[in-house]
């Protein structure tokens, strides 16, 4: 998934990178606050497609003292400064512009520039829509894209889907703007389709600040990967009963599991360690990406204990079985 997401992040920045130019040159050739709006939305998905690459980068570095469990969330924290950027500077400063031209109208020059640009701009951000939506369209597996996006664990993948869709209907309303402020010869509809553009990134940015936020605090597998975890354990032999498991993502790709196990009473040390070994490997099996595999004995002795998946050890030794 990571080799996908980065395609998909490389692409959505190449053709941002292009629009923005030529939608500068176009406000600049024409006088367009919605053409200046949209240069400023290019912009801002040009830097912010650098910050998730930046954050995948960072996210694969190898744990060490200070971060045992790894980097893996820092991809989820540079998720969320791009959904303030977004916010902050696409939609405050193209919502900003719409007021001011609002407040000072001016009339359009050469209208037939912006339709020219925006054509390009289109054929851009649909060729980067195409390549996310790609790449995305996998992950979906029958859902709906909305549900899709709230339960994915992948934020590079789903902000680009964000922002190139959010892109292609910015697209429409600045057209929208340019062809009713130069047939109604009325300035107004210019500054206003500025506006809408501002607030619609705004809400976008909402959207996706809310998701890398439940992924930053700590966001457990889906529903159907922790059932089927605890039914893997539950099938085994010496298994009397498992809890439920906890789970958490530490990246797209890695998940953290904490299971309770309650085995039969009486059976020896070795027995337990084996069995241990044995769920863990049908675990990891059938789910690859729970790295991290921590096991709580219980009900074996007068007390509880946790005991490693190593050398066997008294039933009463306190442990960790780590994956």
């Amino acid at each position: 998934m990571a080799s996908e997401s980065k395609t998909a992040v490389l692409a959505a920045i190449a053709g941002n990178a292009a629009i923005a130019v030529i939608k500068f040159a176009a406000a600049g050739v024409t006088g367009s606050s919605v053409m200046l709006a949209e240069g400023i939305h290019s912009m801002v998905d040009t830097g912010n497609g650098g910050l998730l690459l930046l954050g995948m980068r960072r996210s694969r570095r190898s744990a060490d003292d200070s971060h045992p469990f790894g980097y893996g969330k820092e991809l989820y924290f540079w998720s969320l400064i791009v959904a303030i950027s977004i916010f902050g500077i696409g939609g405050g400063m193209s919502a900003y512009e719409g007021v001011l031209h609002l407040l000072h109208p001016a009339s359009l020059r050469n209208p037939l520039v912006n339709y020219i640009v925006l054509g390009a701009a289109a054929v851009f951000e649909t060729i980067s829509w195409t390549v996310a939506w790609r790449q995305f369209r996998p992950i979906k597996r029958g859902r709906g894209t909305v549900r899709t996006i709230r339960e994915s664990k992948d934020p590079s993948l789903f902000t680009i889907v964000f922002e190139d869709s959010a892109a292609l209907l910015g697209l429409a309303i600045a057209f929208l703007g340019v062809f009713l402020g130069h047939e109604l010869h009325n300035p107004y509809f210019d500054g206003a389709a500025s506006v809408a553009i501002g607030v619609l990134l705004a809400g976008i940015a909402v959207w996706l600040a809310a998701e890398s936020r439940g992924l930053l605090v700590g966001e457990a597998a889906e529903p159907k990967m922790v059932e089927s975890i605890r039914s893997l354990a539950q099938e085994d032999a010496a298994v009397v009963r498992a809890g439920r498991p906890l789970t958490m993502h530490l990246s797209p790709g890695e998940v953290l599991l904490n299971l309770e196990i309650e085995f039969t009473h009486g059976l020896p040390a070795e027995a337990i360690h084996a069995a241990i070994h044995r769920i863990e490997r049908r675990i990891k099996g059938r789910h690859p990406e729970v790295r991290r595999i921590y096991i709580e004995v219980e009900a074996i002795a007068p007390r509880r204990a946790t005991l490693p998946s190593g050398p066997a050890s008294a039933p009463d030794a306190p442990a960790e079985e780590r994956g």
